[in-house]
C-alpha cells in the first residue's frame, strides 16, 4: 500500500482542542440511541437502513456551535462518531438476529431474550472496535488520499463547514420535525393512508406502495 506522507491534518497535533468531553459523550450517546432505534425500526419495516454519520455531524455542529456556543471541531467529530455507531450496531443486529427467531419458530432453539440480544450486540460492537484498531493504520493513515471514502469525506466537509457557522443544522431539525409530523398524521390521526394498493384485474395480486417521510 502507498503511504501518503504529504497529508497535513486540519487540527495540528500540537494544538490543544477539547475532544472527548462530558458534553460530546452524552450527546453522542443520545444520538446513538435515536439513530439506532430509528434504523432498527426502518430496517425491520422495509429492509434497509440509512446512514447516520452526516445527520449526526450536522446536529452536533449545530448544537455545539450554535446552542452551546462552543468552538471545537474535534468535539463535534466525537459526537458524530458515537452517534453513527448506534446506526451501525442496529443494522448489524436487525439483519442477523431475526434468524434466531425463525429457528425458534421452527422449534430448533429457544426464543432469545433481551439479555441474549444485548450480549450478542455488545460482543459484535466490541469485535468491530478491536478489528478497527489494526485496520485504521492500514486503511486510513497509510491510504489517506488514495482510497476515496466518499461518506467520510462528506462528513468531514460538513464539520469543516461548521467552522463557518452551524446554521445548516436548522435544515436537519426541520426535516426531523416534518417527518415526525407526517408520521403522526399517517399513523396517529389516520388522516392519510400509509399504504396505497392497486389490484390488477385477471391476476391474484396487487401492486402497492407505502408512504414514508
Amino acid at each position: 500500500m502507498e503511504k501518503n506522507n504529504n497529508f497535513k491534518p486540519y487540527v495540528p497535533a500540537d494544538k490543544v482542542t477539547p475532544e472527548i468531553t462530558v458534553t460530546s459523550i452524552i450527546m453522542g450517546i443520545l444520538l446513538a440511541v435515536v439513530f439506532g432505534a430509528a434504523n432498527a425500526y426502518l430496517g425491520l419495516r422495509v429492509g434497509m437502513t440509512v446512514s447516520a454519520s452526516i445527520p449526526a455531524a450536522v446536529i452536533a455542529m449545530g448544537v455545539i456551535r450554535v446552542i452551546m456556543k462552543k468552538n471545537s471541531i474535534l468535539e463535534s467529530n466525537i459526537v458524530q462518531t458515537i452517534g453513527s455507531a448506534g446506526e451501525s450496531l442496529a443494522a448489524g443486529a436487525i439483519f442477523t438476529l431475526p434468524a434466531l427467531f425463525l429457528w425458534a419458530a421452527e422449534g430448533k432453539m429457544d426464543k432469545p431474550g433481551i439479555v441474549e440480544i444485548t450480549v450478542i450486540a455488545l460482543l459484535g460492537g466490541l469485535l468491530g472496535v478491536f478489528f478497527m484498531v489494526p485496520l485504521r493504520n492500514a486503511l486510513i493513515v497509510r491510504e489517506h488520499g488514495v482510497l476515496p471514502y466518499p461518506e467520510g469525506t462528506a462528513c468531514a466537509e460538513v464539520l469543516l463547514a461548521g467552522e463557518e457557522g452551524g446554521a445548516n443544522a436548522s435544515t436537519v431539525f426541520a426535516g426531523m420535525g416534518f417527518a415526525a409530523l407526517f408520521k403522526f398524521i399517517i399513523d396517529g390521526l389516520k388522516a392519510v393512508p400509509g399504504e396505497i394498493g392497486l389490484k390488477v384485474k385477471g391476476y391474484a395480486g396487487e401492486i402497492g406502495t407505502q408512504i414514508y417521510p
